[in-house]
């Protein structure tokens, strides 16, 4: 199994020249830059590949509207950085990973006059700070426009509404197909696998140990640098190496709410600018669903956050507010729960004032701590990452500059956004079923297709195009360890739909229970652990 030979490589006693943990966002992003310039890599996430923050994003590629707000009126060029780089990274995203991400129009409506330039001036300084990699501009709808591109909109009292564009993108499979190519290109990955200890020699980091999250089988890995990259619990890796250390990440949670498709038209998303508390809410079509998101309130840090049901209500209210469409909590599907990095500021009181750009911070250890930032800059934080580690690390690489600017990643070098069409040809699938195939798997997805030709073909449950021969190739061919990595990460369907997820169980377990080998004990434990996390946030 291919899992088995990842950790094999990370028994053999070989030494890396880089150990990352985390397997989000960050951590794969700079898995992938390092194995990309030549360095060995070994990458370990002690869950899944992006089971944390970096699968319970609001799936938007994008500078922030809000930060640029706040870098307006307070002069601050943190935050006017932030949204300057997020635009150019939100380019290359959109190039780099095809499959995986698109353009999305956002409707921003106006209730009053007087918001009217403002708003306007805002998104179109938005567009300008894009530069080259602008991929839309921004324009005044009259409020019949507004309404013709967003139906559900409320008519009652709207002036006219701003179209805007940013990028939207499927951050699981995202995440995963990082860690994908950095194996691609010569990285050592595993997910289930923490990191229990720092090993130093002489004072300073020389490895770490680590253990099998599944076994509990224990071994000792050497490395010549490590890099935390463990999003809202580098903390606690920082504490592993030096436990007087204190603390510089802050939290905060945010949710969101999956509505029925009739909530949002398929190619508009809605941008509410301004809420009770002075935040940002998007309403957004994805994957056949709407998404409402999201909340922003100081948490503590759990792996699991669960949903509040003051957030639950406090969404509800305000696509209340904004919609000629009842909404109640019976329409709700799914929801969930994740954890934000903030960079500790101890003067601010409003986590959403928190800066989200990155910090890179070096122990007297040696181990170099990446924190903070955002889904859309993770190439630009691998960047700076793997440059500040070549240097304090002394590393020798093959290739000393970056080269993931242009880099394609897995699913993305040949992939045809009609291939759908070949899909269905080839395959017979219906429509929604090769559409879905092919944004999510690119130039892969006849690999998954083939495999449904060996009596896989069928949907794991009905009104959704996940197929059972996704489970089979997750098991084979993606690391899916659990029953709920396929579920939640290698596909959507429990980030969608709750009850219909249920369904599924069964039949995933029996192909996985097959392709890796489980006893009846690994069986019921499977089933317990599926139960446990569909029953709370995922």
């Amino acid at each position: 199994m291919k899992r088995n030979n990842n950790l094999a490589q990370l028994k053999n006693g070989q030494t890396f020249d880089l150990l990352v943990i985390g397997g989000g966002a960050t951590g794969c992003g700079v898995a992938l830059d390092a194995a990309a310039r030549g360095l060995k890599v070994a990458l370990v996430e002690k869950n899944d590949f992006s089971e944390g923050t970096s699968s319970r994003s609001t799936k938007l590629v994008h500078g922030g509207v809000r930060y640029l707000e706040m870098a307006v009126k307070k002069l601050d060029r943190v935050q006017y950085n932030l949204v300057k780089d997020g635009l150019h990274e939100r380019g290359l995203l959109l190039k780099n990973a095809r499959h995986l991400s698109n353009r999305l129009a956002l409707v921003t409506p106006l209730y009053k006059w007087i918001d009217v330039p403002y708003i306007f001036a805002g998104l179109k300084f938005y567009d300008i700070l894009s530069g080259k990699q602008n991929i839309g501009h921004s324009r005044l709808l009259s409020r019949k426009e507004a309404l013709k591109r967003f139906p559900g909109l409320k008519a009652e009292g709207l002036k006219a509404g701003v179209l805007y564009y940013d990028g939207q993108f499927h951050d699981a499979r995202m995440a995963l197909s990082l860690a994908l190519t950095a194996e691609n290109q010569g990285a050592v990955i595993s997910n289930h696998v923490a990191v229990t200890d720092i090993l130093k020699v002489n004072g300073k980091i020389s490895g770490a140990e680590l253990e099998d999250s599944l076994t509990g089988e224990r071994w000792q890995i050497n490395a010549r640098g490590i890099i935390n990259a463990t999003g809202p619990f580098v903390d606690n890796i920082r504490m592993m190496d030096n436990p007087a250390a204190p603390k510089i990440l802050s939290a905060s949670t945010g949710i969101h709410i999956i509505l029925d498709k009739r909530f949002a038209p398929p190619d508009t998303g809605l941008m509410i600018p301004e809420t009770e508390d002075g935040r940002v809410l998007f309403v957004l079509p994805w994957e056949g669903h709407a998404i409402v998101g999201t909340t922003d309130e100081p948490a503590e840090v759990t792996e699991h956050p669960r949903p509040l049901e003051s957030e639950i209500a406090y969404l509800l209210r305000h696509v209340t507010r904004y919609f000629n469409l009842k909404v109640e909590k019976s329409d709700i599907k799914s929801v969930w729960s994740g954890l934000r990095p903030l960079v500790s500021d101890p003067k601010a009181a409003d986590t959403a004032k928190l800066a989200r750009d990155h910090v890179i911070e070096d122990s007297e250890d040696g181990l170099l701590t990446i924190a903070g930032g955002k889904w859309t800059t993770y190439r630009k934080m691998a960047l700076d990452t793997v440059d500040h580690a070549i240097k304090v690390f002394q590393l020798s690489a093959p290739q000393p500059t970056c080269q993931t600017e242009q880099l394609p990643i897995l699913g993305s070098a040949d992939y045809n956004d009609q291939g759908d069409q070949d899909l269905i040809q080839r395959y017979d699938f219906s429509p929604d079923i090769a559409a879905y195939l092919n944004r999510t798997y690119g130039d892969q997805a006849g690999k998954i297709a083939d495999l449904s030709s060996e009596g896989y073909s069928a949907r794991l449950v009905d009104h959704h195009p996940v197929i059972e021969a996704e489970i089979l190739y997750a098991a084979r061919f993606e690391l899916a360890e659990r029953v709920i990595d396929v579920l939640a990460r290698r596909t959507p369907l429990a980030l969608l739909d709750t009850e219909a997820t249920k369904q599924t169980v069964p039949r995933v377990l029996e192909i996985m229970a097959s392709e890796l080998g489980w006893d009846q004990k690994r069986i019921d434990e499977e089933t317990e652990w599926t139960e446990q996390r569909l029953s709370i946030s995922l």
